[in-house]
């Protein structure tokens, strides 16, 4: 966060495309994080909000492009060098795999909504040869939808600040009444998924025997 920051005070949206540009490139960089400090930047220079969105977008796609470029010249045995020397990655590449093979093209598009998937599916497309334009079409749509998401939360968080920090003080007892409720909930169902999971275990080991 604190490099995140001093990249962001001395220059701006310049630093911001060029994080946002890494983070799709596969650069461990966040953008949970980068994306809404982009929009309360952006908001904060009073930049119009599709302007800020436009201008993400197009780092994402300059980022999500060398990653296909990556994975369309060095192709699977790259990949599998990568996942052998960085075993972190395997998980990742193996799940991008499987979408792109359950949903051909489209799957570009639904990977930019997985955590996981959304940034390495670019070396899979890439290794598999799929056809540039439609790489870069169906890329663009999905770095659009989550771009818009995220980069409209700091830049609408920012705008109406005020209003959102006097309805949490004022709702603040609803607000951590609903979040226990919600834990306790949660709670219930882990547990209730525990003792359907033993009762299942016990079921089998009595017709096993």
């Amino acid at each position: 966060m604190s490099i995140i920051e001093s990249l962001i005070d001395p220059y701006g949206l310049p630093a911001l495309f060029l994080l946002i540009l890494l983070e799709y490139a596969c650069f461990p960089v966040s953008s949970e994080l980068v994306l809404p400090l982009a929009g309360l930047l952006g908001s904060r220079q009073n930049m119009p909000f599709v302007v800020l969105v436009l201008l993400s977008t197009a780092a994402g796609l300059i980022g999500t492009f060398l990653t296909y470029l990556a994975g369309r010249l060095g192709g699977s045995p790259l990949l599998e060098r990568a996942m052998k020397r960085f075993p972190t990655l395997e998980k990742p590449i193996l799940a991008s795999y499987r979408i792109f093979g359950n949903h051909g093209g489209i799957a570009v598009f639904l990977s930019r909504l997985v955590p996981l998937c959304r940034t390495y599916i670019g070396f899979v497309a890439g290794a598999v040869k799929q056809p540039l334009l439609s790489y870069l079409l169906c890329s663009a749509i999905g770095i659009l939808f989550w771009n818009t998401i995220l980069t409209g939360i700091g830049y609408y968080f920012y705008q109406y600040r005020r209003v959102f920090l006097q309805a949490f003080v004022q709702y603040r007892k609803w607000i951590f009444f609903g979040g226990i409720l919600i834990l306790f909930l949660l709670v219930l169902r882990s547990i209730g998924k525990k003792s359907g999971t033993d009762r299942e275990e016990s079921e089998y080991s009595r017709q096993s025997r």
